[in-house]
């Protein structure tokens, strides 16, 4: 068991796998939003908010993770690992970009379904793109084979 406090270097808090994973997870986002605030396919009204910040990597949830048949709320709460408060307030900045909007549920009258609207899938078009080309460079970064390794491991891991 290790002694408490450490008798020794303490650079394990920051030189780990989960450490350098979150750091990596930070540069690949930065990068998909940097290039889709140049996308030509990205509406100028969001490309001009990815540009100066206010798109982040907590809105890329509602792109990763809202099915194009729509979604209800809490299950894109739960397909993101939020809050259903938190999405809620996702969801309404998205909703006042014109990203998504929110319809009545056919299967429930008392629910409602996030959808994408036409802004809201040329924005995820644009994500498709900016997500392969960061993922090239990423493969060119640190070569093709060990880009390799790292997914299989990375999805063998989260499975």
């Amino acid at each position: 068991m290790p002694d408490f406090p450490p008798t020794h270097t303490d650079t394990w808090r920051h030189n780990h796998l989960g450490h350098w994973l979150r750091l990596a997870l930070e540069r690949f986002d930065a990068r998909v939003l940097e290039l889709m605030a140049r996308h030509p396919g990205v509406p100028l009204g969001l490309s001009n908010l990815a540009e100066r910040g206010q798109v982040g990597a907590a809105h890329i949830h509602i792109t990763r993770h809202l099915a194009l048949e729509g979604l209800r709320l809490t299950d894109l709460a739960q397909r993101a690992g939020m809050s259903k408060q938190a999405m809620g307030t996702l969801v309404s900045q998205c909703e006042a970009w014109g990203m998504v909007t929110r319809e009545d549920d056919p299967a429930d009258a008392r629910a409602r379904r996030v959808q994408f609207t036409a802004t809201g899938l040329a924005w995820l078009g644009a994500y498709q793109e900016a997500v392969a080309q960061a993922e090239s460079e990423l493969r060119h970064a640190i070569s093709p084979e060990v880009a390799t390794v790292v997914a299989l491991g990375l999805e063998a891991y989260s499975a």
